[in-house]
């Protein structure tokens, strides 16, 4: 059964006490969209309990705050979470382009001084935490575009010895693979644009928190005005009911074609953490109880750089290069001028985004035609780069 959507602006009350309850912020009263909206508050209740999976008896325990835009909801946990003039905040150094620039310019610019972190490196983590202080540290359950892998379990621990909050980006492993509750996380964070969604045609976001930081949440949406539509929510909803079935068949169809890409002549590395030569394989299986570990495939073409890049991704035929993920369609990204554009040259090596690496979101297409699709365009790139190669 499809819900309703719920378009008005402002609800009207007989009782004048309904009144000042909803406006005091009672989260079963509705009195402007602002303030919260019934189609939103499903949207939100049913992320509560997606991301409460493993501990159902905390459902009632924690709340649920939709945006409209996945950087928004970071950007709102963030100040949540302490952000502001004054405040030393940090985050994984090989975060998402956007997350880092929040880090890195826009919140120091408010005052604020931004700091970055190793997250896979523990002892480099303890004493970041140790000496600085932090408000919080944000990590990506698997990073963006690197896919690393951090142990959520241990850095929960460690933030909380040094009175830090954790904040955890569950895009890319969805509450499918992951619930970083369960491990100690603080908030976690979802660009519901990506898989909540799954279909390229709704912009969102959502936090995912203890009833604690409710009042504060609450208080800093009403103030943003970063809220989410009614049709939005609604979209997000509907993507819902096929959530677990889309991301199953991304996810096993990205373990094989990693696995089919480590084969390829013309890739040179290929970082899927669900491959055992990946550094944090062991730790990905523990931590997510599965060798499909996600539906994106990051890889560097041998020997390409930005013109080579393009020409590849001019011969594609059937997947499509567009600034997203989580698509039911197999998209492509070249971080360098998209997701990670804002960085400098100088930032991005430093990370290790180099000038041949590709991330592949993979949708719900058959392998057989994904693979054939990459070979024909790596096959249209490859030639040129052998014969510079021999003349060299």
């Amino acid at each position: 059964m499809a819900g309703p959507i719920h378009t008005s602006v402002s609800h009207v009350y007989d009782d004048t006490n309904h009144l000042d309850a909803a406006l005091g912020g009672d989260p079963e009263l509705f009195v402007y969209h602002r303030y919260g909206n019934p189609t939103v508050a499903a949207f939100e209740r049913a992320m509560v309990e997606l991301e409460c999976h493993d501990i159902p008896a905390q459902v009632d325990d924690h709340v649920a705050f939709a945006t409209g835009s996945g950087m928004a909801a970071i950007q709102l946990a963030m100040m949540a979470a302490g952000a502001g003039a004054g405040a030393t905040i940090a985050a994984g150094q090989d975060c998402y382009g956007a997350t880092y620039s929040l880090i890195n310019s826009l919140w120091p610019n408010l005052g604020a001084r931004g700091l970055f972190v190793d997250t896979t490196d523990l002892a480099a983590v303890e004493r970041l935490l140790a000496e600085e202080r932090p408000k919080f540290l944000l990590i990506e359950a698997i990073s963006n575009p690197l896919l690393k892998v951090t142990n959520v379990r241990a850095v929960a621990d460690l933030c909380h010895r040094y009175g830090a909050l954790l904040l955890v980006d569950n895009t890319f492993a969805t509450p499918i693979l992951y619930r970083p509750l369960k491990d100690g996380a603080d908030f976690v964070i979802h660009s519901a644009t990506k898989f909540i969604g799954g279909h390229g045609d709704v912009m969102a976001g959502v936090v995912i928190t203890h009833r604690r930081h409710r009042a504060t949440l609450w208080d800093l949406l009403k103030k943003t005005g970063s809220n989410l539509g009614p049709q939005e929510a609604w979209l997000l909803l509907r993507g819902l009911k096929t959530l677990a079935l889309r991301v199953e068949r991304q996810f096993d169809t990205a373990h094989q074609l990693a696995a089919w890409l480590t084969t390829h002549p013309g890739i040179s590395h290929v970082y899927y953490p669900g491959l055992p030569s990946h550094p944090h394989h062991l730790l990905g299986q523990q931590q997510f109880g599965s060798d499909r570990m996600g539906a994106v495939v990051a890889f560097e073409i041998a020997g390409a750089d930005r013109e080579q890049i393009f020409r590849f991704f001019n011969a594609l035929q059937m997947i499509q290069p567009a600034t997203s993920l989580g698509d039911v369609y197999s998209l492509i990204l070249y971080p360098a001028h998209a997701s990670h554009r804002s960085l400098t040259g100088e930032e991005r090596a430093a990370i290790g985004i180099g000038d041949g690496l590709v991330r592949l979101s993979v949708g719900i297409e058959a392998l057989e035609d994904i693979v054939v699709d990459l070979h024909g365009a790596l096959q249209e790139i490859q030639t040129p780069l052998l014969m510079a190669e021999s003349k060299q």
